[in-house]
């Protein structure tokens, strides 16, 4: 008992950065879905994730031959090969890309010195949200893969290699092929979830916080400076500049849609969004700019 005691505290104690990730998905996601479909998308994310990662270090499939070196068993949860922190990883990664994507793509209103998303169900299932957001996904691991490869020159350790030695900073292609092919899955789950129950229903959980549409991409820009911060730490300015360079657009041009678009949505993208969602905050305030008849 006290050795099963030891390795769940030891799951927290040795990944805190992971766990202060999740618990500000948590709060993003529960504001945003609801705590039944934020607990669904953990659990059935989390499935999803572990299952990819079970098959590619005993098949090869879907990211390349890769395999952990399980130094941490006996200092926190793994389970058949894999830790349990990795694949929880996924989770966060996926709601945050998704997230970001709906900010990209929707609409925004000015309310009372708040923004807020005029997504609709549509939207929030919708290809583009899937595509956009799997990429975002992807572009996160392209900068998160290559400096967790050298966990062993920083606080996270040596926990896995690959069988050959990858063409980016080590990390092989057939990685972020099947990262692009497993954040589309993992986007479908979460579709697929925020389907069930009645749209016209606030779901338990669900508010209006002060700007929580932006809570997601806040995540999503906080894994990359923790990574990039990382990386620059231990000295691969190589590294870090190339991701800097990577980012600096999708950055920037969201950055840019996003004051641009404020207060310009037609009408009917509001009363889309209120026929979705008729407890959100867009039903109330005055706008101080162009909106489109």
């Amino acid at each position: 008992m006290t050795h099963i005691l030891d390795i769940a505290v030891g799951t927290f104690t040795m990944r805190p950065y992971v766990f202060a990730f999740f618990a500000v998905y948590l709060v993003a996601a529960v504001l945003h879905l609801g705590w039944k479909k934020t607990a669904w998308f953990t659990v059935c994310g989390y499935l999803v994730a572990f299952a990819s990662e079970y098959s590619s270090i005993n098949t090869g499939f879907p990211y390349g031959w890769y395999y952990y070196v399980d130094v941490t068993r006996d200092r926190e949860l793994w389970i058949a090969g894999v830790p349990f922190f990795d694949s929880l990883s996924y989770v966060f990664l996926t709601y945050c890309s998704y997230a970001t994507a709906l900010l990209v793509l929707g609409p925004v209103k000015r309310v009372k010195g708040d923004l807020v998303l005029l997504e609709t169900a549509r939207l929030r299932r919708s290809f583009p949200v899937l595509l956009l957001g799997s990429l975002f996904q992807v572009f996160l691991d392209i900068i998160t893969d290559p400096v967790a490869l050298q966990g062993s020159r920083w606080f996270l350790g040596r926990i896995y290699g690959y069988r050959e030695v990858g063409t980016h900073f080590g990390i092989p292609m057939s990685n972020y092929w099947g990262w692009l092919l497993v954040s589309a899955a993992l986007i479908f789950v979460l579709q697929r979830i925020d389907r069930v129950g009645s749209a016209k229903l606030r779901p338990a959980g669900v508010a209006a916080a002060p700007f929580r549409s932006l809570y997601g991409p806040f995540l999503y820009l906080c894994v990359i400076v923790f990574n990039l911060g990382v990386t620059f730490y231990i000295g691969e300015n190589l590294m870090g500049l190339t991701g800097i360079f990577i980012f600096t657009l999708p950055v920037v041009m969201t950055l840019v849609l996003l004051v641009r678009k404020v207060d310009r949505y037609h009408k009917d993208e509001l009363a889309d969004h209120l026929a979705d969602y008729p407890w959100s905050p867009a039903a109330s305030g005055t706008s101080s700019r162009t909106v489109f008849p």
